[in-house]
């Protein structure tokens, strides 16, 4: 029985993510080996990725429709103002707070993102560039431009604490939102058609597939990822920035596609995109240990945006499509 030789192709598709990693880790492992090689700075590494986790996990669904959504670090920053000020002002309980700031209100801007796509039949990347503007806008206005502060220690507690003193919890929510995405998306029906409609949307259109409507399901699961992000940064920070995440949708973008998520769409994985997460975690942690500036690291990030969306145009997923 012949077994089919793989190409590089398949190899790159399967492991690049995980090669990447492994890369990463082994250079500033190199550069800071006591430093960067312990117990607490790997288990800080990951903590610091959860926001960036929870991000592009609902970056991924606006990509793998072969569009994008700009506006999710405007709607984690406006989510986290909004919940902020329902415990510190309205004295609403934290846990209503963040019910209503998560699954009402991120749905509801998810919802207008989704909506406005379907209505105008503009791309994705036009709307969301718009709404990212807005909703920064109005979270300067919400806030008047100021911090709130003075939020629930037991919500702090809650969130961004730690279990047993050693796990922290952002680590625990980012990976249990990551594990309902990634059930969602191989064990339902909604989740294989988001797929077949970033594929191919016009013969998932004649199968059947309701483009419309799955659209709209994708930007408000980015809607609600972006506000879960918003609670986790108010908690691990103890008060609501408005300039918050600022920047933060080029880290869920280069997550999703170091991910080996086509940025073409209709390929791509959830646990690949954690992994992609947790290499911009990586690289972050690292050059702040080397001792280089935070512009470095939007060079960086630019960089490997480009490199891998190049990469995958010629040896990943969307090869394939040429």
């Amino acid at each position: 029985m012949n077994k089919t030789k793989k190409s590089f192709n398949d190899y790159w598709s399967a492991y690049s993510t995980v090669a990447i990693l492994i890369l990463m880790v082994a250079v500033f492992s190199a550069l800071k080996p006591k430093a960067f090689m312990s117990v607490n700075n790997y288990i800080k590494i990951i903590e610091q990725s959860a926001i960036y986790i929870l991000l592009a996990c609902g970056e991924f669904y606006g990509i793998i429709l072969g569009g994008i959504d700009l506006s999710v670090s405007s709607t984690m920053a406006l989510s986290g103002v909004v919940c902020a000020k329902l415990m510190v002002e309205a004295n609403l309980n934290p846990v209503l707070a963040v019910i209503l700031g998560i699954f009402i209100f991120g749905a509801l801007v998810g919802a207008l993102n989704g909506t406005l796509i379907n209505i105008t039949n503009l791309p994705p990347f036009i709307i969301t560039l718009g709404t990212q503007s807005v909703f920064r806008g109005l979270t300067y206005i919400l806030s008047d431009a100021r911090s709130v502060s003075g939020i629930s220690t037991g919500f702090m507690k809650a969130v961004a604490g730690k279990i047993g003193g050693v796990i922290p919890m952002p680590i625990i929510i980012a990976l249990i939102v990551a594990g309902i995405m990634i059930f969602f998306t191989t064990r339902t029906k909604a989740g294989r058609n988001i797929y077949a409609l970033g594929g191919n949307p016009q013969s998932a259109y004649f199968a059947g597939i309701t483009t419309k409507r799955h659209q709209l399901l994708c930007f408000i699961l980015s809607g609600i990822c972006a506000s879960l992000a918003g609670m986790v940064n108010i908690a691990r920070l103890g008060s609501a920035e408005p300039n918050a995440g600022t920047g933060y949708e080029t880290y869920a973008i280069a997550a999703v596609i170091i991910g080996g998520t086509s940025f073409f769409g209709g390929q791509g994985t959830v646990w690949k995109v954690v992994i992609g997460a947790i290499i911009i975690g990586v690289i972050n942690n690292g050059l702040n240990m080397v001792g280089l500036s935070s512009y470095y690291q939007q060079i960086a990030m630019g960089i490997l945006i480009i490199l891998a969306v190049t990469l995958d145009r010629f040896f990943g997923a969307s090869s394939k499509k040429a």
